[in-house]
């Protein structure tokens, strides 16, 4: 019960830092789309990343999002253009490090076949299960953020959750390459022999660590103009 406790207060500890991060990187007004993608998968980088994990880091980012273009808008004199480009460029930011989230998965699958190894068949239909939700849940978080945020900040959100559900988004496309992948894997596991200390959550945390340090760069071709 202690571990348990524990637990919990380190992940509101982590997702409030978050939400700083997010904030200042908003409020400072420079880079905004690059800090928000790299912030982001920073926080990824736990072994457990299941649907839930990743609608909190979400929600965490959209909350940073919302509180720092606040926060600039009592310094900014033309208000409504300079909220705009700062939102629409975080909202890019995290739509390309879901991306990044996406594609980490599908390299962790890539790695493992190349290897000749193989991820449960129970973690891999758990894994393709959230990855099918994910689109949703980040144009949803976009939505609900507007609908909990007022003036400027709220017509501004609406406008591009609006746009990405008509549009698609960054981590769509991708997803659409990823569960490909899955799919495939899948179909393969069948009745195998299963390596049983390998762990997708794992392999993907590596993949992500990787991205996020620039180490592997084809994921930068998600990040966009598509919601501006």
């Amino acid at each position: 019960m202690q571990d348990e406790t524990n637990n919990t207060t380190d992940t509101t500890d982590d997702l409030a830092a978050l939400e700083t991060e997010i904030r200042d990187a908003i409020a400072s007004g420079e880079n905004i789309q690059d800090a928000v993608h790299h912030i982001t998968l920073k926080a990824m980088d736990a072994n457990k990343l299941d649907l839930e994990s990743i609608r909190r880091i979400i929600t965490a980012v959209m909350q940073g999002v919302h509180d720092g273009a606040q926060q600039q808008l009592q310094h900014t004199t033309d208000q409504t253009q300079s909220a705009k480009k700062q939102i629409t460029d975080a909202i890019a930011g995290l739509d390309s490090a879901l991306a990044g989230f996406a594609e980490a998965s599908k390299l962790a699958l890539q790695e493992a076949t190349g290897n000749a190894k193989r991820f449960s068949e129970k973690e891999l239909s758990r894994a393709q299960k959230d990855l099918e939700s994910l689109e949703s849940l980040f144009v949803d978080t976009v939505q609900d953020t507007a609908a909990a945020a007022k003036g400027t900040i709220s017509e501004i959100l609406h406008d591009l959750s609006n746009h990405a559900r008509n549009n698609g988004t960054a981590v769509g496309r991708q997803l659409k390459e990823t569960l490909s992948t899955f799919t495939q894997q899948v179909t393969s596991v069948g009745h195998a022999q299963l390596d049983a200390g390998n762990h997708l959550a794992h392999a993907t945390t590596n993949f992500i660590r990787k991205i996020a340090s620039g180490v592997l760069d084809g994921v930068k071709d998600h990040k966009n103009n598509d919601l501006k």
